[in-house]
């Protein structure tokens, strides 16, 4: 008996001590920024300190500990790889006022994201806003044009994650209030790259950004997520 109960709790150490050394990046677009955080450095933020002036005035997140992403990581016992997130970023190129994004784009940034065993991405709300067009299904052979067309874009930003990251466990959160051909086709891609889908509901927004609440919401929907999967 006590050599069984040896084992099961050198196991529980092990689990506990493998959570702890999981590297987290976090890959999204204005939603998972905050002042001082992010890498490249040069990425432009969202959430700012009260201090700020850059501060958006109608949003109360106004410290890290409150973002969805801090949360997650804090409550899963893991710790953070970088977080690559960039306000106004799209995973194609076409941009606000047809402007070229492809600076910030997903598929432009998805080659620097360190060396995770976990990847949560937030990403096709500015798409969903910009008026993207879809494009066709393309799963290979892509070319600069595609980018500019939804569809192609996500599934070659879904073939680099695979790629560049194949020892990683990727996740693709998917937020509320978005443009539902452009869900449909995020979940007909994700099939066929095999990455999971956290669908979000409920978040509550300030300024068309998560607010305290909504952040939290966000964070409590990913954890659920997590933790059945581990089950």
């Amino acid at each position: 008996m006590k050599k069984i109960f040896l084992t099961a709790l050198c196991a529980l150490c092990a689990a506990i001590m493998a959570d702890a050394q999981t590297r987290v990046t976090i890959f999204g677009d204005s939603y998972s920024t905050f002042e001082g955080y992010l890498t490249p450095s040069t990425n432009e933020s969202w959430y700012f300190t009260p201090e700020s002036s850059h501060r958006h005035k109608g949003n109360d997140v106004t410290k890290v500990e409150q973002t969805w992403w801090w949360q997650v990581i804090d409550q899963m016992g893991w710790q953070l790889e970088m977080n690559n997130s960039y306000s106004g970023s799209t995973v194609g190129y076409f941009g606000y006022q047809n402007e070229n994004y492809q600076p910030r784009s997903f598929n432009t940034r998805v080659e620097n994201l360190g060396e995770p065993d976990i990847i949560l991405s937030c990403c096709i709300t500015n798409d969903s806003w910009t008026g993207e067009k879809l494009g066709e299904y393309k799963y290979a052979n892509w070319t600069e044009n595609d980018m500019w067309y939804f569809r192609p874009a996500m599934a070659r930003l879904c073939s680099m994650l695979r790629q560049n990251y194949p020892m990683a466990k990727t996740y693709i959160i998917l937020n509320t209030e978005l443009r539902q051909d452009m869900c449909e086709s995020l979940h007909v891609i994700c099939r066929h790259y095999g990455l999971p889908v956290i669908v979000l509901h409920d978040i509550d927004k300030q300024v068309g950004h998560p607010s305290i609440a909504g952040h939290r919401a966000i964070a409590e929907q990913v954890v659920k997520y997590l933790k059945e999967e581990k089950r």
